[in-house]
């Protein structure tokens, strides 16, 4: 619990805090917080930089084990992703998360007024135009657990997500919102009419799939996550996102109800096991360091997935390695935390607070933010400086979007946002190995298609004195989940500091090595949300 009190804290802080601020935000002592961030930083989840703790993008793991469980974004995102380019207007899906929702699925504009939450934002559901819709499945108790937190925080301070309310307690506008979701159940859709902040509007229609209805062995149809569209008052009213864009919409979530009932259950994959094997050895290695029962908790989360979206004990304990007692108590805390439930008896399941530890600040991840830290480490073990570029919309040029130079008198004068010809430089010919065939270039297309094919080849890129004299680089590829190069890794020195042969042996080993780490965390960051590359 200490240890996901920790995760939340930093999450709440937008990903970094202090380890003072987070003895002093969490209540914990300085030795407990130290030996929590040294096990999470173990398990690759944060990244401590002196005496500041970050989230690291291999934490998005918890919240993909959610998402690919639940398989809402899989089978839908496509629909919202095209109705979005239609629309010309953002488009998310959410789920209920108790008397709140959870986004898990944004199709954003790239607009100077940019309207988005970020993936895993809790909301309330009296300030938002899906919360009607889910309030329209309530029982008695939810809509009691929900008087009781809006009279506990009249102000919305706890939901960090949206701007506090400027008014305290206010029977009317409760009131209201039960009127709003007496009025949703009778439409079949709600508006928000800038109850989050002024100038947001949205509209949503809930997105519903057969349940099996307890107690009768027959399914009903229940809401499984709702499509909103939004927008600000310069372009729409909420009247003219009702009277214009409501039907298209209505469209567009018809399409994923039938994209819901179509699609069979997932296939029985392999179930993973002895996925917590690797703590008795850290646990070795640390010492008391390392708190081998948060490691092993958090790896519980971890057994669930697309074919294992409900697991029972004995299930969980074999594809974690643990003891059934080990495994009982962590989903007994889980459970408790509101982290797990039980659909069955004798099953449990993620619910969608598990988006909670990370996944809102890591969702707006870039590339380059995820190789900053690789850069570094890299640069620190060659004493060489090192650099991450991408190829520009024309195919011409390359930019480099991060670097890390070392100390040297003599080193290359690149900066991030620098721009060069692709075909003269490493990272540019990785780059143009794996792009589409091109216009001619300056020099010899035929010398230059034939390197092309050798480095797609071997996997690297070594150039000699060919954009500058004196200047030798070295470049190998990054590549998306889907296996296309997206970027290039670089490092670049003078001559006479390593030969060719060198390059070779000596460096080109931990640039692999390195681009290995880049790609990693880059596939857990892009597996349910876009990672920009710049």
């Amino acid at each position: 619990m200490r240890g996901i009190a920790v995760l939340r804290e930093l999450t709440e802080a937008g990903g970094t805090l202090s380890l003072s601020g987070l003895e002093r935000s969490t209540g914990l002592a300085r030795s407990t917080v130290d030996r929590i961030t040294a096990t999470l930083a173990r398990m690759g989840y944060v990244r401590v930089d002196g005496r500041d703790v970050h989230l690291a993008p291999r934490l998005m793991e918890l919240g993909n084990a959610y998402l690919a469980a639940l398989r809402l974004p899989a089978l839908l995102s496509a629909r919202a992703d095209a109705l979005a380019d239609e629309l010309d207007e953002s488009v998310s899906l959410a789920v209920a998360d108790r008397d709140g929702i959870r986004f898990i699925h944004q199709a954003t504009r790239r607009r100077a007024m940019s309207l988005s939450f970020r993936i895993g934002d809790l909301l309330p559901a009296e300030r938002t135009a899906p919360g009607p819709l889910f309030a329209t499945e309530w029982t008695d108790t939810d809509w009691q657990r929900w008087r009781t937190r809006r009279a506990a925080d009249p102000r919305d301070l706890s939901f960090t997500a949206v701007p506090p309310r400027t008014h305290g307690a206010d029977a009317r506008y409760d009131e209201d919102f039960v009127r709003r979701a007496r009025e949703a159940s009778e439409n079949g859709w709600a508006l928000d009419d800038q109850l989050i902040e002024p100038g947001l509007v949205a509209v949503a229609v809930p997105v519903r799939a057969p349940y099996p209805a307890a107690g009768t062995g027959r399914d009903r149809d229940r809401i499984a996550c709702v499509a909103s569209v939004v927008s600000h008052t310069s372009r729409h009213t909420a009247h003219s996102l009702r009277t214009t864009l409501l039907p298209r919409l209505r469209a567009a979530v018809a399409e994923m109800e039938q994209d819901l009932r179509r699609t069979p259950p997932p296939e029985p994959g392999p179930r993973p096991a002895d996925l917590a094997l690797w703590t008795g050895a850290s646990k070795l290695q640390l010492g008391r360091d390392f708190i081998e029962s948060l490691a092993r908790g958090l790896t519980v989360l971890t057994a669930f997935g697309e074919s294992r979206p409900e697991l029972t004990l004995t299930e969980v304990a074999q594809a974690t390695g643990l003891a059934r007692a080990t495994a009982r108590r962590a989903l007994i805390t889980y459970a408790h935390l509101d982290l797990v439930t039980s659909p069955t008896p004798r099953t449990f399941t993620l619910t969608p607070r598990v988006l909670s530890l990370g996944f809102p600040p890591l969702s707006r991840t870039s590339l380059p933010e995820i190789a900053q830290p690789h850069l570094a480490d890299l640069t620190s073990r060659i004493h060489e400086s090192t650099s991450l570029a991408v190829l520009s919309d024309s195919r011409e040029e390359i930019q480099y979007t991060a670097r890390m130079a070392t100390g040297r008198v003599m080193s290359v004068n690149i900066t991030v946002g620098t721009r060069l010809p692709a075909h003269a430089t490493a990272p540019g010919r990785v780059l143009l190995a794996d792009a589409p065939p091109r216009t001619p270039t300056p020099g010899d297309p035929h010398a230059l298609l034939k390197d092309l094919s050798t480095i797609r080849s071997q996997g690297y890129a070594l150039l000699d004195e060919e954009l500058e004299e004196g200047l030798r680089s070295l470049a190998v590829p990054i590549r998306d989940r889907s296996g296309r190069v997206v970027a290039a890794l670089n490092t670049a020195m003078h001559a006479s500091r390593h030969t060719l042969d060198e390059c070779v042996t000596d460096l080109l080993p931990a640039l692999t090595a390195t681009a290995t780490k880049i790609e990693q965390d880059l596939h857990t960051a892009g597996r349910f949300t876009h990672v920009p590359l710049t």
